[in-house]
């Protein structure tokens, strides 16, 4: 009889996967973009549904973000708990992260709170030229 309990991934996936999230959180974009283009998989997520696209825009890398978007990253993938990395980059006030998730597709409306709320709850709203 066939085991259906979901298969834990081997320390060295575990290892790799844990350094793919320090070099896009660090902004390594070129030691990322190596990964990638080896395979890793550019929507990678952590165990809190953080994606890599996340972790870059949250920690301000402009070339990271758009590189993994580039590699055919969702720009917007939430986390488990529903923020969205254009929500992330309004947090955190980085007008270039949003404009390339912006231009790769990310809606505004995605998350909870979305984007749009959040720049208007941090009265933000120059950030998304939608709102003006």
């Amino acid at each position: 009889m066939k085991d259906n309990a979901r298969q834990q991934p081997s320390p060295a996936v575990l290892a790799l996967a844990a350094k793919l999230f320090d070099l896009a959180r660090h902004g390594d974009t070129e030691t990322l973009a190596a990964y990638l283009d080896a395979g890793a998989p550019a929507d990678l997520t952590n165990d809190k549904g953080d994606s890599l696209v996340m972790l870059a825009a949250y920690h301000g890398h402009a070339a990271t973000v758009h590189t993994l978007l580039g590699h055919g990253a969702d720009p917007n993938r939430v986390n488990d708990r529903g923020q969205s990395p254009l929500a992330g980059a309004i947090f955190k006030g980085s007008a270039e992260i949003v404009r390339i998730l912006m231009e790769a597709g990310a809606d505004p409306s995605y998350g909870t709170p979305s984007a749009l709320e959040t720049a208007r709850m941090l009265g933000r709203t120059d950030l998304l030229p939608s709102l003006h």
